[in-house]
């Protein structure tokens, strides 16, 4: 009678072992099974055409002249609530000086600036930017892109503040600073003329720009 119970309780205690490891091996096979990571939206952000602009600065020998570039077209492209791209058209053609009035000429150098001395409207009537990277760095945002001017296409790189938020995305560069000889516009430079003889109509290669975007999701 007692080798039967000894029996009884031998196979009732392996029973439960098997039992007992077939639980543990299905808890662990549980904790290891991957949780698939959700997708990355992409969005595309379209430029609010009023609000998205280039501010120039441009410096003769004495004076100068501040004014303003308008988009013609542009959108973002937002990922995970970053910006990583993005294209622009400017629309040259609106071009204007803003730190002078009509009475002192504002016009009359309009004009100049849309002839072949220096954006030549009618051949080029637009300028491109193409965002082709944007990463962080020291705590702030350097974006990368292409910079069509004319008939040439340059890099540059610049830090920008930027921000996504509430269906909005904008960014307001530092300066940047080109020089206009690079992109075929040398009218009164003093690498192409003589400095001497243009005196107070030199007008300084360096020509200071920032970026300012607004666009809606």
């Amino acid at each position: 009678m007692k080798k039967l119970i000894l029996k009884s309780f031998t196979v009732a205690a392996v029973a439960l072992s098997l039992v007992a490891c077939k639980n543990s091996k299905k808890a662990e096979t549980s904790e290891a099974k991957e949780v698939a990571a959700p997708p990355v939206v992409s969005e595309t952000y379209t430029a609010d055409t009023a609000k998205t602009l280039i501010t120039w600065d441009a410096k003769k020998l004495v004076g100068g002249h501040q004014g303003t570039i308008n988009a013609s077209n542009g959108a973002l492209n937002v990922e995970g609530g970053k910006v990583v791209g993005g294209t622009f058209l400017f629309d040259i053609a609106s071009i204007t000086a803003t730190d002078i009035d009509a009475s002192k000429g504002l016009e009359k150098l309009n004009t100049h600036l849309k002839n072949e001395d220096f954006f030549d409207v009618a051949k080029y009537p637009n300028a491109g930017f193409q965002i082709t990277s944007v990463k962080e760095v020291a705590g702030k945002s350097l974006i990368a892109g292409n910079l069509t001017i004319k008939d040439v296409k340059k890099n540059i790189e610049f830090p920008a503040t930027i921000t996504v938020a509430n269906g909005v995305a904008t960014i307001n560069s530092e300066e940047i600073i080109i020089d206009r000889t690079e992109f075929n516009i040398k009218y009164n430079s003093g690498k192409f003329a003589d400095a001497a003889k243009l005196g107070d109509y030199l007008i300084k290669d360096n020509v200071g720009i920032k970026v300012h975007v607004v666009a809606n999701k």
